[in-house]
C-alpha cells in the first residue's frame, strides 16, 4: 500500500531464511491531513526472529528509527535508502503499449527489511538486511501474467541500497537516478524489463506533517511520498520476443519502521491517472470486524501537482465483481466504484484482466493482487478515462495486522 503500502513488506516473513540458508550461505534465487508538493530544499512472524526494535526520536543502539512528525523532505536526498529505519521499499508501476497499441503493465519492487540494525560480528557476511525484489509483467491484450521474484543479504555486493545517492540493486535488477531520470532494469531469463522515466510533476507527500499514519498508535507511520506522471519510454522484452515501448509510470518510496495493528487485516490501494492530468492516490485497510479503518485516506494531485488530502469521510471506495484465485483460493473484488462529491467524479475501476496475483514464496512469504486497471466514469458530467494500477493485501494467507507489527 503505498500508503498503506507497508508494502509486502512483509517481506518479514523472509526472515526465516536468516535462521537457514540465508546464514550459511548465499540464499537460493528463483529463475496530508493536509498533502503537499514536496520542495526540492501487501500465518505469524517466525518466532526465531522478531521484527525490527522500535525506538521513538533519535535512534538507540541496536534500534530501528519510526516515522515522526515534522519530518523535512529534501529531493533527491529522499529517493536514497534511509538505513536507519526498520523497513523501506521504492515501489514502481506503469503502463506501457507499442507503437501498433499492445498493452502492458508492470511492476518493480525493491524491498529493504531490517534485521540487525548494530550487527555484533563485524563481518561484512553479517545480516543487517534483507534485500527483495518482485517483478512482474502484465500483457494486458493477451491476458497473461508473468512474475518473478529475489531475496539476498548484502554480502559481497550481490544486493543493496545506497544511502548517498540513489541506487537500489538486487543481483542486475536495479533502479538508480541518471540526472533526474529514473532508469530501471531486471531480467529473468527470456523476460526483461529497460526503462527511463522523467517525472512531469513534482515529488507529492502523502499524509500529514511529513508522516502517513497506519493506526493509532504513534508509531504505526511512514514516511511516503509519490511520483505520479513519469513518462516512460524504453524496451520490454516477454518470452525472448522485445518491445520498444513508450508509457506512463508511477514511482512510491516509503520508509518507516511498525506500520499495521493487529486486527487490521490488510489493504486496497489504487493509483490513477487520468486523461485530463490529474493523478489519485488512495488506499483503505480492511479491520477483522468487517470495518473499514479510520485511517484510510488519499491524495487529489492536480494537472498542475498541486495536492489536496482527501480523508476517509470524502470518500467512498466500493468493491464489486469477484475473482477467485485458482492457485491461492483467494476472492479478489477486481471491480471498484469510487465517489468523490468534493471533486464532483465518480470512477468505475476494472482489472485489465483477473489473474494478476502474485505468490512470493521465495522472497516475502505474501500472496496479493497487484495488476493494471482501467478506469472510466464522469467528472462535473464530463466523461474521463485513465489508467492505473491496483493493490490487494490479506485475501489469502495471514493478517497483514500480524505481519508488521
Amino acid at each position: 500500500m503505498s500508503n498503506c503500502r507497508f508494502r509486502i513488506v512483509v517481506a518479514f516473513v523472509a526472515t526465516c531464511v536468516i535462521a537457514g540458508a540465508c546464514l550459511q550461505g548465499r540464499p537460493s534465487v528463483a529463475a496530508p491531513q493536509s498533502a503537499t508538493v514536496a520542495q526540492s530544499a501487501r500465518e505469524g512472524l517466525p518466532t526465531a526472529v522478531a521484527p525490527p526494535a522500535r525506538v521513538d526520536g533519535a535512534a538507540e543502539a541496536g534500534a530501528w528509527r519510526e516515522a515522526e512528525a515534522g519530518y523535512q523532505y529534501s529531493f533527491p536526498r529522499d529517493h536514497s535508502s534511509h538505513d536507519e529505519y526498520g523497513i523501506e521499499w521504492w515501489y514502481y508501476t506503469g503502463t506501457l503499449q507499442t507503437t501498433s497499441g499492445r498493452r502492458f503493465g508492470y511492476q518493480l519492487t525493491f524491498f529493504r527489511v531490517g534485521v540487525d540494525r548494530k550487527p555484533a560480528n563485524p563481518s561484512r557476511w553479517a545480516v543487517r538486511d534483507l534485500y527483495m525484489a518482485h517483478f512482474a509483467i502484465s500483457d494486458i491484450d493477451r491476458e497473461s501474467f508473468h512474475s518473478f521474484e529475489r531475496i539476498n543479504r548484502a554480502g559481497i555486493g550481490w544486493a543493496g541500497a545506497d544511502p548517498t545517492s540513489y541506487r537500489v540493486w538486487n543481483e542486475d535488477w536495479e533502479a538508480r537516478l541518471d540526472g533526474e531520470a529514473h532508469v530501471l532494469s531486471a531480467k529473468d531469463e527470456e523476460n526483461q524489463l529497460t526503462l527511463r522515466l522523467e517525472s512531469t510533476k513534482p515529488e507529492v507527500i502523502h499524509g500529514e506533517n511529513g508522516i502517513s499514519q497506519k493506526g493509532a498508535a504513534v508509531g504505526n507511520a511512514s514516511h511516503y511520498y509519490s511520483l505520479t506522471r513519469l513518462r516512460t519510454s524504453g524496451r520490454l522484452t516477454l518470452g525472448g520476443e522485445s518491445f520498444e515501448v513508450t508509457g506512463l509510470s508511477w514511482m512510491d518510496h516509503e520508509f518507516g519502521t511498525s506500520f499495521l495493528e493487529a486486527d487490521q487485516t490488510g489493504w486496497d490501494w489504487l493509483s490513477i491517472q487520468l486523461e485530463d492530468g490529474r493523478d489519485l492516490m488512495l488506499f483503505q485497510i480492511r479491520r477483522s470486524d468487517g470495518s473499514i479503518d479510520r485511517h484510510s485516506s488519499g491524495t487529489m494531485i492536480e494537472a498542475s501537482g498541486g495536492a489536496s488530502h482527501i480523508s476517509l469521510d470524502e470518500l467512498t471506495l466500493a468493491p464489486g465483481g469477484a475473482w477467485r484465485s485458482p492457485a491461492s483460493g483467494a476472492v479478489y473484488p477486481t471491480v471498484w466504484t469510487i465517489e468523490l462529491p468534493r471533486y464532483e467524479l465518480s470512477l468505475k475501476v476494472r482489472a485489465a484482466f483477473n489473474d494478476q496475483e502474485l505468490r512470493t514464496t521465495e522472497s516475502t512469504g505474501v500472496t496479493y493482487w497487484e495488476g493494471s486497471v482501467v478506469i472510466e466514469g464522469s467528472s462535473v458530467n464530463q466523461s474521463i478515462r485513465g489508467r492505473g494500477y491496483l493493490e490487494m493485501t490479506g485475501y489469502a494467507g495471514a493478517r497483514m495486522g500480524a505481519l508488521m507489527r
